[in-house]
C-alpha cells in the first residue's frame, strides 16, 4: 500500500486526473497574507469555468472565523477539539457528512472523527466510505481540491468512489502546520450541487489552519500532560520522600513516601488536600522542631545554596525515626518565586544496624581488655600466692632473712596491682579522640538508643536546640557516658507516684566561645551537703554505689576542656550544666 509520505515525495505539474495544476485545487501563493485572505471574503466570488459556480456573497465569513476560532481554542482537549472542528465545519459549509483524518506515525490517513449534518457521529462502514483518492492526494501535496458538482465535473469521470457514493460537492483542505501536513478535512454531500464557491474554499482553508494549530496545541497538551504523569508516577515510586516549597514554605507537591515519613496515626492528612489549600511545610513537622525548619530552610533561600543534615531525628506520635535530609534550592522559570526541594530518606534501620554493630566491637574489645586484666592481676596474685604459701614454712624454720624478703614481695606486688589499677582509673583520660561533632545530633542518637530500654520507657525527654548551635570537638561514646550517667541518676532519684521528665537544652554561651548543655529532671533533689561533695571519687549516697560515676564524669569533660557543675535542692529536681568549647574555626569570639 501506498503511503501518504510516498506520494508526497512524487514530483509533477499534472495531477492524478490529468488535470493541470491549479484546476479545482488551491495553490498558496507566498506574497500573500492572512489580512488579504479575510478581505477577500466579504467579496462576490467570480465562479469558475470548471464547475459553473454562481457568484455568492457572504458577509458573515469573517465573524464566523472568528466564532469558530474562539470556539476550537477554548479546550485542550485532543477529542474535544477534534470534534468541535468537525461541527463547525459541517454547520459552515451546509454539508451531508464530515470526515476529519489525521497521519499516523506510518503516514498513513486515519479516520480519526466521522460527523452528519445533524452532528451525529458516523460508525458504520457504508457511512465511513470517502473518496480516499482525493483525501490522499490532499495529503500528499498539501494542496486543497474542491468541486460544486463532482457528478458533472470532468476531473471525477474515472473516479469509481465518486460515481457509487453519487458524491455532488467535494471538498477536502490539508490541516497544515509550518508547511508540515498533519491531516485533512474531508465535507462531501450527495443530494445538492453548487453550494458553495470560491470564496468558500478560502474560508475552509483558513478554518483548517485554525484547526490545524489547535490540533497541534492539545497534541502538545497531551504529551506534556503525557510526561508530567509519568514524572509524578516516578516520583511517587521512589522510596525517598520529596517535598517541593515555595519562599513562604507552602507545599506545591508531595509524593507518597513523604507523606509515609511525615504522617502518623494521630495526624492524619491527605498529600492533594494540603498542596491544594497551600499549607505550610510548618504544619506537618512536629511544633518542637519548627524554629529549626523556619532557621534552615531561610539559609537555604538567602544563600542559594544546598544543606544536607545526615542524621535529622523525627519523633511523630509515639514513632521515632532518623531520616537524612538534603535540602536544594530550585531555579524557576525567570519571574516566578523561588522553590526549594526537600529529599528525606528513612535510615532507621541502618542506624540501629550501626549501633548492633558498635555495640558487638565495644563488646569485643571489652572481652579482650578484660582477659588482658585478668591476665596481669593474675600474674601478681600468683606472686601473692607463692610468697604467702613460703611465710609459714620460714617461721617454722625460723629464716628471719627469708621472712622479711617474702614479706617484701608481697609488698611490691600489691604496690604493683594498687599502680595498675589507678592506671585503669586514668585510662579514659589517656584514650580520648576528639571529632568535631554537632551536639545535637550527638544527643538525639543517644536518646535513639535509649529510648527503648526498659529503663527509661516511663521518662518523658524533652529536647530545646537553638538551630545556629556552632560544631564542637567531641569523643561522642565519652559523652555518651557521661549523659548515660546523669540519666541513670535521674530515674534513681524519681520521686514516687509522678512522671519522671528530663529537659535537655543547649544554647551558645554569651560570655566565652563555648556551648552550654542543661540536663534537669524534677526528681527528688539532694541537700547542700551531698551536692558539695558530689564529685569527690568514692563518694556515694547508694546502697550498692561505688561513688567513681560522677567524678568519671567530671574527668571526661575536663578532658574535652569544659565544666561540669551542678545546682539542686531538696524536692525540687536537679539541674547539671555542662560547658564545652567550640571549635576554634567555628568560634565567633576569634572573628
Amino acid at each position: 500500500m501506498r503511503t501518504v509520505k510516498d506520494q508526497q515525495t512524487k514530483k509533477g505539474r499534472r495531477d492524478s486526473f490529468g488535470a493541470p495544476a491549479g484546476a479545482g485545487v488551491k495553490t498558496e501563493n507566498p506574497n500573500s497574507s492572512i489580512f488579504d485572505d479575510l478581505s477577500d471574503l466579504d467579496r462576490p466570488s467570480k465562479g469558475t469555468a470548471e464547475s459553473g459556480e454562481p457568484p455568492t456573497l457572504r458577509p458573515r465569513n469573517l465573524e464566523a472565523l472568528i466564532d469558530i476560532s474562539k470556539a476550537i481554542n477554548s479546550t485542550l482537549v485532543l477529542d474535544e477539539i477534534l470534534k468541535r472542528v468537525m461541527n463547525h465545519a459541517i454547520e459552515l459549509l451546509n454539508a451531508e457528512r464530515g470526515f476529519l483524518m489525521l497521519l499516523d506515525d506510518e503516514g498513513e490517513l486515519k479516520v480519526r472523527i466521522a460527523h452528519n449534518i445533524k452532528k451525529e457521529s458516523l460508525s458504520s462502514a457504508a457511512d465511513l466510505q470517502i473518496s480516499r483518492t482525493v483525501a490522499d492526494r490532499v495529503a500528499a501535496k498539501g494542496q486543497s481540491e474542491y468541486t460544486s458538482n463532482a457528478q458533472e465535473d470532468s476531473r471525477y469521470a474515472g473516479s469509481r468512489s465518486v460515481a457509487e457514493l453519487d458524491l455532488r460537492f467535494i471538498i477536502c483542505v490539508p490541516l497544515k502546520l509550518r508547511e508540515r501536513v498533519i491531516g485533512v478535512c474531508y465535507l462531501d454531500n450527495q443530494s445538492r450541487a453548487g453550494l458553495f464557491g470560491k470564496s468558500d474554499l478560502r474560508l475552509f482553508e483558513l478554518f483548517a489552519e485554525q484547526a490545524a494549530i489547535a490540533i497541534e496545541n492539545a497534541k502538545l497538551y497531551e504529551r506534556l500532560l503525557s510526561l508530567t504523569r509519568y514524572n509524578e508516577n516516578v516520583v511517587n515510586k521512589t522510596p525517598l520522600g520529596i517535598v517541593v516549597v515555595d519562599d513562604q514554605l507552602r507545599m506545591i507537591t508531595i509524593n507518597d513516601a513523604a507523606q509515609q515519613i511525615w504522617r502518623s496515626p494521630d495526624r492524619l492528612w491527605d498529600a492533594r488536600q494540603m498542596v491544594d489549600e497551600s499549607r505550610s511545610l510548618l504544619d506537618i513537622v512536629p511544633e518542637s522542631d519548627r524554629p529549626w525548619w523556619e532557621h534552615t530552610l531561610s539559609e537555604v533561600l538567602s544563600g542559594h545554596k544546598p544543606l544536607t543534615k545526615d542524621k535529622y531525628f523525627l519523633k511523630i506520635g509515639g514513632r521515632e525515626s532518623v531520616l537524612s535530609i538534603k535540602i536544594s534550592p530550585l531555579n524557576g522559570i525567570e519571574g516566578e518565586k523561588q522553590k526549594m526541594i526537600i529529599v528525606t530518606e528513612d535510615i532507621t534501620e541502618k542506624v540501629v544496624m550501626e549501633k548492633f554493630v558498635n555495640l558487638s566491637e565495644r563488646m569485643v574489645a571489652k572481652g579482650e581488655m578484660a582477659a588482658s586484666i585478668g591476665h596481669e592481676l593474675n600474674n601478681h596474685l600468683e606472686i601473692l600466692s607463692a610468697h604467702a604459701e613460703l611465710l609459714p614454712i620460714h617461721l617454722r624454720a625460723n629464716h628471719l632473712g627469708k621472712i622479711s624478703e617474702s614479706c617484701q614481695k608481697i609488698q611490691d606486688s600489691i604496690d604493683a596491682m594498687a599502680r595498675f589499677t589507678r592506671g585503669l582509673m586514668d585510662y579514659i583520660q589517656l584514650d580520648t579522640e576528639l571529632v568535631e561533632q554537632n551536639v545535637q545530633e550527638v544527643i538525639e542518637e543517644h536518646l535513639f538508643t535509649l529510648r527503648p530500654l526498659r529503663a527509661f520507657a516511663s521518662v518523658r525527654f524533652h529536647c530545646d536546640f537553638r538551630p545556629e548551635l556552632p560544631p564542637v570537638k567531641l569523643d561522642v561514646g565519652q559523652i555518651h557516658s557521661v549523659l548515660l550517667n546523669l540519666y541513670n541518676n535521674a530515674v534513681e532519684a524519681a520521686q514516687p507516684g509522678r512522671p519522671l521528665q528530663v529537659d535537655i537544652a543547649a544554647q551558645t554561651c554569651t560570655d566565652e566561645p563555648c556551648i552550654e548543655l542543661t540536663i534537669h529532671d524534677n526528681g527528688q533533689g539532694m541537700s547542700a551537703e551531698v551536692r558539695q561533695r558530689l564529685f569527690e571519687p568514692r563518694f556515694t549516697t547508694k546502697k550498692d554505689g561505688h561513688g567513681l560515676g560522677l567524678a568519671n564524669c567530671r574527668k571526661i569533660i575536663e578532658n574535652h576542656g569544659g565544666t561540669i557543675r551542678c545546682e539542686s535542692r531538696a524536692g525540687q529536681g536537679t539541674t547539671f550544666f555542662i560547658r564545652l568549647p567550640i571549635s576554634q574555626t567555628y568560634s565567633s569570639f576569634d572573628s
